[in-house]
C-alpha cells in the first residue's frame, strides 16, 4: 500500500494488538518471529492506564519495547480527544464492564453511559473525531455475549446498538486460539466493525447474512468455520434507542441472543452458532517449553507438593463461611500436572508467584514439578522471547500481563485479512 493504516491502539496492556498488526523487528508473530513481516500498519498513538496501581508497569514495558513517542499513560477518561491524532482504525482489548446507560443528553453529545465505563471512552473518541475510523478492531472476553445474568446480552446490544449509531455495520465471532493451532486455549470475542463509507460496509449491505457470517466476513477468510451441528440462527431488530435497549433488552431473559458469531447491519442483527474448521498444524505446551532455562526459582519442594495435590484435586468436604456456618463444598479434580501433548489452559492473572494454586500450570519434567517460566507464559500468547522483561518489572508481574493479553497470532492473521481487504477493493474473496 502507498500509506499505511494508521492504527491508534487503546487499553494497549504490553502491546498485543500492536506486535500482532506490526510484527516485532520485523518479524512475524506466527513463524515465532523468525520469517520477515511486512507490516501495512502503523500505530500513530496508544494508551495505556491501569488505575488500580500507582506503578505502571505495563505502561513502562511498552514504552521500553516501541519507544515513548506517540504514547499516554493518562487516564483514558480523561484524555483530550482533540489531542489523539487522526486515524484509519482504532483497536483494543477493553475491560468488561456494565455498560448499561445513565442518561440521555439533549445537546448534540448524544448518549452518556455510566461514569467509569470505558467503552463509553471509545463512543467518545470515535464521536468527537473530526473523521471517524473507517475500522474498529476490538477484543474482549466472551462472556460479554451474556452480560448481565439479569438482562442476557444486553450489554453486546449496547455496544452494537451504539456503533449502528455512530454509522458503523459489525461482525464478531468468539474465537478459541488453539482450535487454529495456537497454543493456548483462550476463548475471546473478537469485533471488527467498518464505517459506512468502505466497500467493505456496502458489501455486507448486500450479502446473505449467513453467507457473510460463514464464508465471507474478514473473520471467516481468517478462521473458518462451518454451521454449528445445532443449527441455531437468529435474526432480530434492536429496536428503540439505546436508552430502550439499556433498561429492556431481553429483560428478564434466561438465555442469551447473541450466538458465538454474527453481524449486525443498519441496526438489524444475524447471529448464528459455528464449529471452527481447521486443517493446519497444532502447537502444544511442550512446543513452547524452555530446555534447561528455568531458573531453581520455578521449581516445587517435595514437601510442598501435597498442597497443590489437594488444590487441584477434586473435593467433597464440610466448611465454615466467615460466621462459623457450615455448608458444603464440592469441586472436580483438574488434570495434574498440566499434559504437555496438548494445548495450554488458559493463563490467568494470578498465574505468577510460588504459592500453590489451582489454576497455575505445573509441569513435569525429569521427576520434578515446576511452574511455566515468564518467557513460556509470553511464548503461549505468541509474544517474543522476553517481552516483558524490564528492570523493577517482577516475574509476578510479568505473569500478570500475560494473564490479561491476548493471542497475538489471532491479530496478526485478521490484520492480514483485513489489509487484503482493503488493497483489492473487493466486495468478498470467497473462501475455496
Amino acid at each position: 500500500m502507498a500509506n499505511k493504516i494508521k492504527v491508534v491502539e487503546l487499553f494497549a496492556g504490553v502491546g498485543g494488538f500492536r506486535v500482532g498488526l506490526e510484527g516485532y523487528e520485523g518479524k512475524s508473530a506466527s513463524s515465532g518471529y523468525k520469517q520477515p513481516f511486512k507490516s501495512e500498519y502503523e500505530i500513530v498513538w496508544s494508551n495505556q492506564w491501569e488505575p488500580s496501581t500507582k506503578s505502571q508497569h505495563a505502561s513502562l514495558v511498552y514504552e521500553n519495547r516501541f519507544g515513548k513517542k506517540g504514547h499516554s499513560n493518562q487516564d483514558i477518561s480523561t484524555v483530550d480527544v482533540e489531542t489523539i491524532p487522526e486515524h484509519d482504525m482504532l483497536v483494543g482489548g477493553f475491560p468488561c464492564q456494565d455498560y448499561s446507560v445513565a442518561t440521555s443528553l439533549k445537546n448534540s453529545k448524544g448518549l452518556l453511559g455510566k461514569k467509569g465505563v470505558l467503552w463509553w471512552s471509545i463512543h467518545k473518541i470515535i464521536s468527537e473525531q473530526r473523521k471517524k475510523p473507517k475500522y474498529l478492531f476490538l477484543e474482549n472476553v466472551d462472556r460479554l455475549l451474556i452480560s448481565p445474568s439479569k438482562q442476557r446480552g444486553r450489554d453486546f446490544a449496547v455496544i452494537l446498538k451504539s456503533l449502528f449509531d455512530l454509522g458503523y455495520a459489525v461482525e464478531w465471532r468468539v474465537i478459541n486460539a488453539a482450535d487454529y493451532g495456537m497454543p493456548q486455549r483462550r476463548r475471546r470475542i473478537f469485533i471488527i466493525a467498518y464505517l459506512e463509507n468502505t466497500h467493505i460496509y456496502k458489501s455486507m449491505v448486500k450479502s446473505i447474512p449467513s453467507k457473510w457470517i460463514l464464508n465471507d466476513s474478514i473473520i471467516a477468510e481468517s478462521f473458518p468455520a462451518g454451521p454449528h451441528i445445532s443449527n441455531i440462527s437468529r435474526e432480530f431488530e434492536l429496536e428503540g434507542d439505546i436508552v430502550k435497549i439499556s433498561s429492556d433488552f431481553n429483560k428478564d431473559g434466561r438465555t442469551g441472543l447473541f450466538e458465538n458469531a454474527g453481524m449486525m447491519i443498519k441496526g438489524k442483527v444475524y447471529t448464528l452458532k459455528t464449529i471452527p474448521q481447521y486443517e493446519g498444524n497444532f502447537t502444544v505446551l511442550k512446543d513452547v517449553l524452555q530446555n534447561g532455562e528455568v531458573t531453581p526459582e520455578f521449581y516445587i519442594d517435595k514437601e510442598d507438593l501435597d498442597k497443590w495435590y489437594y488444590l487441584k484435586g477434586a473435593k467433597k468436604e464440610i466448611r465454615k463461611n466467615a460466621d462459623g456456618f457450615e455448608y458444603h463444598y464440592s469441586e472436580g479434580g483438574m488434570i495434574f500436572p498440566d499434559p504437555k501433548d496438548k494445548p495450554s489452559r488458559t493463563i490467568i492473572t494470578g498465574e505468577g508467584g510460588p504459592s500453590a494454586s489451582r489454576f497455575k500450570h505445573v509441569i513435569e519434567t525429569k521427576n520434578k514439578f515446576r511452574r511455566l517460566s515468564p518467557i513460556e507464559l509470553e511464548r503461549l500468547n505468541m509474544f517474543p522471547d522476553d517481552h516483558t522483561k524490564l528492570e523493577g518489572v517482577t516475574d509476578v508481574k510479568r505473569a500478570f500481563f500475560m494473564g490479561n493479553a491476548l493471542v497475538v497470532g489471532i491479530i496478526e492473521q485478521i490484520g492480514k485479512t483485513l489489509i487484503k481487504r482493503i488493497e483489492n477493493g473487493k466486495k468478498v474473496r470467497p473462501r475455496k
